[in-house]
Parts: structure tokens; C-alpha cells; sequence
């Protein structure tokens, strides 16, 4: 399977994902170290940790509409250099306004990876393997988060924190010459493609029927959709899945800091912990989510079930955190959460697919990325209020168990179940 063109695809977008999440927790990892030279506190820096998403939010949607306009190929390469650049200018900081300015420029650059992300999947991926594709790339972003405590920390104890933002700027920009060399929009387009692979992808997409249940073009406006209630419960959820990720991706590395009272080796060792166990998630939610379906015979079903599982778990580990009162068993407890909680964005992505027109899938998709990423705004900032303000690390981590079980909440009452055939799959390349 691994041997075809389109999986070298997969393997770039894999290391687009990880970039991604390396470079925006690596700030988290050094903030006691940079709250300590610029003399910020834990509410301003919770501030400036959500100014990422200020520019994150306005280019997600964004950048859907110009990957659909000018291809993934090009935009992609514009967001991976700009972001890559504003890593690298954050070694050049000196004061607060700054590195907001710098931050929300960063966010901007990052904004249209989802979406973009997706659109090469759909370009380069026969229907019937997408899920797999989205599973894998997908992965490589908590093992980026993974790899941002020991490459960022270590970095930054031997060299200082400002040269590990230059090395996770060099990283984007070779992935950036990898992605303009190997990359391009359509399979057709690429001389490594095989006459047997490219037709396999252009027969998927082609003979691909339908099977939201309801008609591909039924009239509706995008409104009709996007304010509808399935997806609008589908967006919540998607936002309290964000919650918790930004509270873990931002706050984490200072709460074993200044909660465990680890240092900053330690903490780059045991900080990669939690992010494992995401990335299990995430490989194994998909699949687990398949085998119910078709256990089930209901793919609705499956994915409402292990969705509301997801958040469930989660929410009750999270709450757990402030009952222990060691190191292990606070960082078991946040693993077994990350493992739960990575189960859900797949599924999040999948059932837009299952609940609107294929016509209307890329829109809607848009509209709910952006309210789910307005959660980078509210957890960071609220998390740092709530550590300087409102209790500590416990009201943090108590909030977000609670916006967790708020989103199992609204799948379990809000998404109805629609059954439908499972399709066939097509002979592989």
C-alpha cells in the first residue's frame, strides 16, 4: 500500500502536522523561561498564547476557499513559509506587544492547514481510503506535540530559548522545499504517478455515490446547514475538543513546572507522555469507529457513540487530575484523557460528511473549523485567569473536564442517527 505516489503525499502532510504542533507548543514549553526575561505574569502570557488563534481563526476558513481557488500546492506553500519565517522572528523578540503582533502573524500563516490538508486528500486519495489517509496525517500532529518537550526543551536548556525558534524555523522551511519538489495538485499533474494509481483515484471520486441519506443538492441554501441543529452539535463538540487540546497544548509544560515542580529536563521527558497516548487515539479511534459501524450496520450511530465515549472519558480523567497527588498518577491521568480525546476529531470531520450534501460538505466544514478553533482564544486566555486568579491549576483543570462533558452533552441530545449502506471498495492501485 505504501509503495504508491499518493502515500508520499501522506508521509508530507504527516510532517506538515507535526511542524505544526512543535512550533505551537514550543512556546509553552520555554514560557517560564520567557515569562521570566519579559516579566510576564501567568494572565498576560495566557494572552498571548491565545493571540496564535486570533490569526489562526481567520485564516481557517480563509484558507479552504483559496486551497479550493488556487490549489492546495500554492497555498500550502505560502502558509508553511510564513509561518516557518514568524517561528524563526520569535528568537527576535524583546518586548510583550511583540511577540503578540509576531503571534497572531504566526497563527495566520498555520490557519489554512485543516482545510488545506483535507483538500489534498480529497485531490490525491480514492474515497474509500480517506479515512485511513486522514488518520495518519493527522497523527503526526500530537507526536509533533510530543516531540516539542525534548527537541524545545533541550534545545532551549543548552542553547537558550530563543535558538530553539530558529531551528523549528529551518525544520518549515526544508519541509517547504520537500513540499514544492514532490508536491503538486492533482495526481495527473505529476510524472511518478502511475497510469494505474491515477486512474484508481479518478474512478473513486468519480463513481463515489452519496451517503449522507439525503439528496446531493436538495435546493438549501449553506445557511440552512450550518445553522442546523446535527451541525451546530457537531461544531460544539469539535470546540470542546479544542478546549481541552489548547489547554493541554498551552498550559501543560508550566503546570509540571510550577504544579509538580518538575525542571526543565524533566518536564521535556515527561511531557511527551500525554502526547503518546494522543497519537493512539487518533490511529486507533478511526478504526474502532469502522469495526462499530459495521457492527452496527449504522455509521451515525458509530460515530455518535464513540464520540460522546471520547469526550466522556476524558472529561471524567480530567476531573481525576485533582484528586491524585502524585506526578504519576496526575500524568497517567492526563495520558488515558489524551487517548480518549483524540478519538473525536476524526469522527468530527466525518460526520459532516454524514449529516449534509455533498455539496455542501466543504462549506460547512469551513464554517464549523472556525468555531472550533475559537476555542485557542477562550482556553488559553481563561486557563491563564483562572492559575492567577480563580484557584489555581485546579479550577483550570476542573473547567475543562467540564466544557469536555458539556460537548458529550450536546452529541448524546442534538445528532440524530441516519442509517446508510457502507460502500464498496474499489480494487486498489
Amino acid at each position: 500500500m505504501f509503495t504508491q505516489y499518493r502515500w508520499r503525499i501522506a508521509a508530507l502532510l504527516f510532517g506538515a502536522g507535526m511542524l505544526n504542533y512543535l512550533d505551537r507548543a514550543a512556546l509553552s514549553v520555554v514560557a517560564p523561561m520567557v515569562k521570566a526575561e519579559l516579566h510576564v505574569d501567568d494572565l498576560h502570557m495566557g494572552f498571548i498564547f491565545s493571540s496564535f488563534f486570533i490569526g489562526y481563526c481567520a485564516l481557517c476558513f480563509i484558507g479552504g476557499w483559496a486551497a479550493d481557488r488556487f490549489g492546495p500546492r500554492k497555498v500550502f506553500g505560502w502558509a508553511a513559509g510564513t509561518w516557518s519565517i514568524f517561528c524563526g522572528l520569535t528568537a527576535t523578540i524583546t518586548g510583550y506587544g511583540q511577540l503578540l503582533v509576531y503571534r497572531v502573524v504566526f497563527g495566520m500563516g498555520e490557519g489554512p492547514m485543516g482545510t488545506t490538508t483535507n483538500k489534498a486528500i480529497t485531490n490525491w486519495f480514492p474515497r474509500e481510503e480517506a479515512g485511513r489517509a486522514i488518520g495518519f496525517t493527522n497523527c503526526g500532529q500530537p507526536l509533533g506535540a510530543a516531540l516539542a518537550s525534548p527537541v524545545v526543551g533541550l534545545v532551549a536548556l543548552h542553547f537558550g530559548w530563543r535558538v530553539s525558534f530558529v531551528v523549528i524555523a529551518v525544520l518549515g522551511l526544508a519541509w517547504l522545499a520537500a513540499w514544492l519538489r514532490w508536491f503538486r495538485d492533482q495526481p495527473a499533474d505529476h510524472p511518478s504517478v502511475s497510469a494505474a494509481e491515477r486512474q484508481l483515484i479518478e474512478r473513486s471520486r468519480a463513481e463515489a455515490v452519496t451517503e449522507t441519506g439525503i439528496e446531493t443538492d436538495d435546493g438549501k441554501g449553506l445557511a440552512h446547514y450550518i445553522f442546523s441543529a446535527p451541525v451546530l452539535a457537531v461544531a460544539l463538540a469539535f470546540f470542546c475538543f479544542n478546549y481541552v487540546l489548547y489547554f493541554f497544548l498551552t498550559w501543560l509544560p508550566s503546570y509540571l513546572m510550577d504544579a509538580q515542580h518538575l525542571d526543565v529536563k524533566s518536564m521535556s521527558i515527561v511531557g511527551t507522555i500525554p502526547w503518546l497516548g494522543a497519537a493512539v487515539g487518533f490511529m486507533g479511534g478511526g478504526a474502532v469507529t469502522d469495526w462499530l459501524a459495521k457492527r452496527l450496520n449504522n455509521v451515525i450511530v458509530a460515530r455518535k457513540i464513540m464520540l460522546t465515549l471520547g469526550l466522556g472519558v476524558a472529561a471524567l480523567c480530567v476531573l481525576w487530575v485533582n484528586q491524585v497527588s502524585s506526578l504519576e498518577a496526575a500524568v497517567a491521568c492526563i495520558t488515558v484523557s489524551s487517548v480518549f480525546l483524540f478519538v473525536t476529531p476524526q469522527i468530527c470531520w466525518a460526520l459532516i460528511q454524514d449529516i449534509v450534501p455533498k455539496n455542501r460538505v466543504g462549506g460547512t466544514g469551513g464554517f464549523v473549523h472556525l468555531l472550533a478553533n475559537l476555542a485557542g482564544i477562550a482556553s488559553p486566555s481563561l486557563t491563564g485567569l483562572l492559575v492567577q486568579l480563580g484557584g489555581g491549576y485546579a479550577s483550570a483543570f476542573l473547567t475543562a473536564a467540564s466544557v469536555a462533558g458539556a460537548g458529550m452533552l450536546v452529541v448524546l441530545f442534538a445528532v440524530r442517527s441516519r442509517p446508510r449502506p457502507v460502500a464498496q471498495p474499489l480494487r486498489q492501485a
